[in-house]
């Protein structure tokens, strides 16, 4: 199942993807009292879906089954104003979980070795469409990555990887934006090392959308092919089995530290093909493959970046210059 948020008479609310129709429960409760009953009210914010999700599903089909039949609560996906799917409580961050994204980059310390763990925050999100901002006091090399997003559905500590996929709620996208410039830090003798605060964490650094899809819908999360295009030009592509630490592995490495709780929000890494790659100041290190184009820069105001994942769909963001 595909659920977005949108905006409804500036509230956001749940709808289910059907094709090309986005259907809102609470659209059909209005239209039809008493046909899918109050627990209706769950489908006004995604965080109400996952946590009661067991009520949730059931009547998201009822509502799919009804809209069908008709046409109640169903507009077209194509003129909704979609919102952020969900505003995560957390987003924990796996970086360097791709082999060949190692490979063409300056290493830290830990790369390829253990996931490097970093955290945005809401603060970060930006929705399908929306922009991301390009601040020169901030940065003069902003780059994209696409990843995966894991949407946590049930909570836990010290999962065990055996049992991870079942605190999984659905799968999204997210396009980890990053600073560079303020990413890769170099010390005296010429090593790096990586300052994944002010690299990673800054307003719109973290477009999320456009869906979640559950896990009926992606039962294996490895099996997936994600890619990226700027400007229509293919820049990455790959496919999840290529992870270092699968979408299990990091979760079970992820509730060491903390608690997993419901609408939490973990990302896991991205392939080969960013404009770190083409810049040697930094360490980069081109190695192509995939039909990948080598960036000719970083992002600029006027840059449209996309990311796609088999099964989620197309996270589309435009860059815009800082007011």
């Amino acid at each position: 199942m595909k659920f977005a948020s949108y905006l409804h008479e500036g509230k956001t609310r749940v709808g289910i993807v059907d094709g090309p129709k986005l259907v809102d429960p609470l659209s059909i409760e209005q239209q039809q009292a008493g046909a899918l009953g109050p627990d209706v009210q769950c489908f006004s914010t995604m965080q109400e879906v996952i946590a009661k999700q067991e009520l949730a599903i059931p009547l998201a089909k009822k509502a799919l089954e009804i809209s069908r039949r008709t046409g109640a609560g169903s507009i077209d996906l194509g003129v909704a104003q979609l919102a952020a799917p969900i505003m995560p409580t957390t987003i924990l961050c796996a970086g360097s979980n791709y082999l060949s994204h190692n490979a063409e980059k300056a290493s830290s310390d830990t790369s390829g070795k253990e996931p490097e763990f970093f955290v945005k925050t809401a603060d970060c999100v930006v929705p399908h469409l929306g922009n991301i901002v390009l601040d020169p006091i901030l940065t003069k090399k902003l780059d994209g990555e696409v990843e995966l997003a894991i949407v946590i559905g049930k909570p836990g500590r010290h999962i065990p990887k055996e049992k991870a996929l079942e605190h999984v709620f659905g799968y999204t996208i997210v396009n980890d934006v990053t600073a560079r410039d303020r990413q890769v830090r170099y010390r005296p003798d010429g090593t790096t090392w990586y300052e994944l605060g002010r690299g990673k964490v800054f307003d719109t650094s973290a477009p999320l959308g456009p869906f979640i899809v559950t896990t009926d819908d992606i039962p294996d999360p490895q099996v997936l092919n994600i890619s990226s295009r700027v400007n229509g030009e293919l820049r990455q592509n790959s496919n999840t089995s290529q992870m270092i630490w699968s979408v299990a592995e990091l979760i079970h490495v992820f509730s060491i530290n903390l608690t997993l709780r419901p609408g939490m929000v973990i990302i896991t890494g991205t392939p080969s093909g960013t404009a770190w790659s083409t810049d040697k100041e930094l360490g980069g290190k081109w190695s192509g493959g995939n039909g990948i184009v080598p960036a000719k820069g970083y992002l600029q105001p006027g840059d449209e970046i996309e990311c796609e994942i088999e099964k989620i769909g197309v996270l589309k963001n435009s860059v815009i210059a800082a007011a």
